[in-house]
């Protein structure tokens, strides 16, 4: 009697026969799934050494304390909170803290030679901090060129990350730039504890004070909690002595505003892994359904020597899940490999921009590597599990008459499981983000792209219909009439085309909708000829004489002023930019109308960001912790920004200026004379600065400010560019490869075709324009899928990640390369293979229906 199920020496011998018959198709399946399985594992690796890198250097800043009071923005609270928190019951210590943006030498644009370096300067009681945050106490070198004491007033100890980015040693000078001061100091030791990730400086704590401008300030206090004490009964009492400008925060805290920094960028590059892992699904699913075909002979004989249905299906499974583990091992091996390169080249954020020291340490994890690995070759399960069924399911007695091109002309190809996979998609787009990410948004994507392919048999019968009707050459008739009546076999066909198509096109229509809208936001508001940035000067900026000096240098037609620093409006999210300006609503750019504000009232407007972050609109109500009062504001409009993702508030520099007496300016937008040097003023404008921020003193042109925004958004890109590219380089591959495996399966039909007196070059004639009509077919349903697709990047994802809107905009250029590229690459390769096709002797081809 014939065993039920396969025995192991033939079925290994049905996998490795068919491997090593049409290893091309072999190979696209197993590129397909280890692309995606790659650059999955390369963007989780990539991102969780970042994290761990940038959570080092928060902790090195932060030091070990249990609990931390921050103040709400660079200005600091009032020092008389210290003594009231450290008599708190349950506080063991506290250690006060000023800490500051600080520079050293002399800073330019980035991507400009200069040799300034930025830091964070802590001003402390080395006393207190030896309790409460040891690792941030610096140890002085005995017997060394540096001080010998930790209260020298001009001692500073400096990480060793700071030290090599300045390229200085112990014992050498250095002048450090905060606050809108500069001061000279010796370096008189490291800290041992501040580890590597981060650059740091520490004096003592009345030198911090009195030398930058922050007499009875505090920007933070640590606290070390009693043993035994209740941390959260503690953290409540704490809260509760708080002044409005300040909040409380734990490392918890610090942990979840770390991790929301880049937190939608690495799910968004995760999620675009997956689908293009979901193409590579459709390829294996277009891979193994032309080889279910050509093989259906053999699983018939099979069938009728008694192997059953389960047994056939369990068969074709196992080659997909073979398929799978090679792939998805070959996906791990260069998803590492690409990780690795990702941190060399681009850091640690793939070029995101949020973290501003890189990832060192690339660690290999067994887990993720499991999980993405069980994620590919659960893909090549699932897409192998349709033919199988096809296979198990065929009737042995026709298919063993059969090369796989039986079917039914007449048959009309199903509509409806494509459009409900369609309606499904388009209901997931509807829906609201999951956490703050845009996970049904990406679920929509995988539903549209499944519902596309789904839709394919009746989408190609509809497109060649009319050419049914006209009266075409021999060749291309022959060519119409044999997709129009076998769609199924060019949905197969098409598969892999549509799938790669539809990924490229809507991540090219993203990233061209996102630049094109990013530089028109930049030509708005770049309407000056010059632009003054001072870097670390959150605590201080140009007082008004130096304002008024500014404004008065040579060539200088106008100046604007404005007051920009960081603002704290939750302990676990990140600060927000406040922005004070003259007339906010004219200088920015302004997305719907204005709402008016009561009188009395603080208007202030918010950009979309903020908007979405924190659930406002024009007309709602909110609190700003300014001049250590909670300052009722009104929400005035919205506004355009691109260049602050976690929010910006604009307020005018006169309510600022009334809310905390704060009159200083970071940047300044100049307008130079008709005629005048741009270079010149720049000199003139330099000499013009007070010495104490001339080092922070960042001086840019339009032009020059307009490329490198652009080019950082092309890095920031680059790992979307590098999809693209491997999604139609894959896609190309598995055309070349399904047409191969399609006219090999054709040997039959050619060699009756020559028996009819058709020749030799009128049946490569049909290979092409087939191949044509495939591609062209291709093209239409790929540019459509692609431009839906895109546009649930553009309205959904995108707004629900990183909280901003776009225009649309269609690279036709790109669109008429791929056309051309797609359908001359399908004609070509149909030619080629069907060249290996008619290579086979006429008469042999038949012989089987003698």
């Amino acid at each position: 009697m014939v065993s039920l199920g396969l025995p192991a020496t033939p079925a290994r011998w049905m996998v490795v026969g068919e491997w090593r018959a049409h290893p091309a198709r072999l190979v696209v399946g197993i590129l397909a799934i280890a692309v995606g399985v790659a650059l999955g594992f390369a963007v989780h690796l990539v991102n969780r050494t970042a994290l761990a890198s940038f959570d080092r250097a928060i902790r090195s800043v932060n030091g070990a304390a249990d609990l931390q009071v921050h103040s709400a923005t660079p200005a600091g609270f009032a020092e008389g909170l210290y003594p009231r928190l450290a008599r708190i019951d349950g506080i063991a210590a506290a250690s006060p803290v000023v800490e500051l943006a600080a520079t050293t030498g002399t800073l330019t644009m980035p991507g400009r030679k200069g040799d300034g370096s930025r830091l964070t300067l802590l001003g402390l009681d080395v006393l207190r901090a030896a309790t409460v945050t040891p690792s941030l106490v610096g140890m002085p070198v005995s017997g060394g060129p540096g001080r010998d004491s930790a209260f020298d007033p001009q001692a500073i100890f400096m990480s060793r990350a700071a030290l090599q980015a300045m390229q200085r040693r112990i014992g050498d000078s250095v002048t450090i730039a905060a606050a809108g001061r500069a001061q000279h100091f010796t370096i008189a030791g490291v800290m041992p504890g501040a580890g590597d990730d981060q650059a740091l400086a520490v004096i003592d704590i009345a030198d911090a004070q009195w030398r930058f401008g922050q007499l009875g300030r505090l920007q933070r206090i640590d606290l070390r909690l009693a043993a035994g004490a209740d941390r959260d009964a503690v953290a409540r009492r704490v809260a509760a002595a708080l002044p409005a400008d300040a909040e409380l925060g734990s490392p918890d805290t610090n942990a979840q505003r770390s991790d929301s920094l880049s937190r939608a960028y690495r799910v968004n590059l995760e999620m675009l892994a997956m689908v293009a892992l979901l193409t590579g699904g459709f390829l294996v699913y277009s891979a193994q359904s032309l080889s279910v075909a050509r093989r259906q002979p053999q699983f018939a004989l099979l069938r009728v020597l008694g192997l059953r249905r389960r047994a056939l299906t369990a068969q074709i499974v196992i080659e997909g899940a073979l398929l799978g583990l090679v792939g998805a091992a070959l996906g791990i091996a260069l998803g590492y490999g690409l990780a690795d390169l990702a941190v060399t080249k681009l850091g640690g954020d793939l070029g995101g921009g949020y973290f501003r020291d890189g990832a060192d340490r690339l660690d290999f994890v067994p887990l993720a590597a499991l999980v993405f690995g069980g994620i590919g070759i659960a893909v090549a399960v699932a897409s192998s599990l349709v033919p199988a069924l096809v296979a198990a399911r065929a009737r042995p007695a026709v298919a063993l008459k059969t090369a796989g091109d039986a079917g039914d002309p007449r048959a009309v190809p199903l509509a409806w499981p494509g459009l409900l996979l369609l309606g499904l998609g388009g209901l997931a787009a509807l829906a609201p983000p999951i956490g703050g990410l845009p996970l049904l948004g990406y679920a929509a994507m995988a539903l549209l792209l499944a519902g596309g392919i789904a839709i394919m048999p009746r989408l190609a019968r509809t497109l060649l219909a009319p050419l049914q009707r006209l009266s075409l050459p021999p060749a291309l008739d022959l060519a119409v009439k044999r997709l129009w009546g076998a769609p199924g076999q060019a949905a197969v066909a098409l598969c892999g085309i549509v799938a790669s198509t539809a990924l490229m096109v809507a991540m090219a229509v993203m990233v061209s909708s996102f630049r094109g809208s990013v530089d028109a936001w930049l030509v708005q508001i770049l309407p000056s000829d010059i632009y003054l940035h001072l870097e670390g000067a959150e605590a201080g900026g140009l007082d008004a004489a130096a304002q008024a000096r500014l404004a008065a240098s040579p060539g200088v037609a106008s100046a604007r002023f404005v007051r920009q620093l960081p603002i704290r409006l939750a302990p676990d999210k990140p600060a927000v930019i406040l922005s004070a300006q003259a007339d906010p609503a004219a200088s920015l750019a302004m997305i719907g109308p204005t709402v008016p504000v009561p009188a009395g009232a603080t208007p202030v407007w918010v950009s979309e960001p903020m908007g979405w972050l924190y659930g406002l609109k024009p007309g709602d109500r909110f609190a700003l912790p300014l001049g250590g009062a909670s300052r009722p504001v009104v929400v005035a409009g919205v506004w355009r920004d691109y260049a602050r993702q976690f929010g910006a508030i604009a307020m005018r520099d006169r309510d600022y200026a009334l809310a905390t007496g704060d009159r200083t300016m970071t940047e300044a937008a100049i307008d130079v004379a008709p005629g005048t040097d741009v270079a010149g003023v720049i000199k003139a404008l330099r000499a013009q600065l007070p010495a104490g921020v001339s080092g922070q003193a960042m001086f840019g042109e339009p032009r020059q400010m307009r490329v490198l925004a652009l080019r950082i958004f092309d890095r920031s890109f680059a790992i979307t560019y590098a999809l693209e590219v491997i999604a139609i380089v894959i896609g190309l591959i598995g055309v070349a490869a399904t047409f191969s495996a399609q006219t090999l399966a054709r040997v039959r039909e050619f060699g009756m075709l020559r028996h009819i007196g058709v020749r030799r070059r009128q049946v490569m004639a049909m290979l092409a324009a087939e191949g044509a009509l495939l591609g062209v077919v291709g093209v239409v349903a790929g540019l459509g899928l692609g431009v839906v697709m895109s546009q649930v990047l553009i309205h959904v994802v995108n707004p629900q990640s990183f909280h901003w809107t776009m225009d649309t905009r269609l690279p036709w250029g790109l669109f008429a390369g791929l056309a051309v590229t797609l359908v001359g690459a399908a004609a070509g390769t149909a030619v080629l293979s069907g060249r290996q096709a008619l290579s086979s002797d006429a008469v042999r081809a038949v012989r089987d229906d003698w």
